[in-house]
């Protein structure tokens, strides 16, 4: 993915470090995206179905910061579940801007039977590594992602 002959070997090691995380997460994701398509969802949507199933009714754009999702992209997967018959828009009453999304009873039924499969499946996607291991990549990848940096500003 990157050749850099002239960087230190910090940065040949951070690159290498970044290029099998990206590889790993992406080749993981794709085995499990296969099983969602599989049952006729994507992986955007059934993310959306499992936080609702989890957290109770959420704002949307609660849900797309969530998942690290533009409005325009949220709004897309939002309507492709509504149109399904997954999840309701509900206007939020405290900002009449913003809805509720929940999940209809079909939507509780559909996710509530998936879920424990998508579990199975992660859990055996996972199983190469050992229980300390599991521990130790959760805590690495959490210290990468929580990072905060800032950004040089753009010339």
């Amino acid at each position: 993915m990157f050749v850099d002959s002239k960087g230190t070997e910090e940065r040949k090691t951070a690159l290498d470090a970044f290029v099998k995380l990206t590889r790993a997460a992406e080749s993981v994701l794709a085995r499990l995206q296969k099983h969602l398509a599989e049952r006729g969802i994507t992986g955007s949507q059934f993310n959306v179905l499992e936080m609702i199933h989890h957290l109770g009714p959420l704002p949307q754009g609660r849900i797309g910061r969530k998942m690290l999702r533009s409005g325009g992209n949220m709004t897309l997967v939002v309507d492709n579940l509504e149109k399904r018959g997954l999840v309701v828009r509900i206007r939020d009453e405290r900002d009449r801007r913003s809805y509720i999304i929940d999940l209809t009873p079909a939507g509780k039924e559909f996710i509530a039977g998936l879920f424990p499969f998508y579990a199975d499946k992660i859990e055996e996607e996972m199983g190469v590594l050992t229980g300390p291991e599991l521990e130790q990549l959760a805590a690495l990848c959490k210290k990468i992602g929580k990072q905060k940096r800032v950004l040089p500003r753009q010339a």
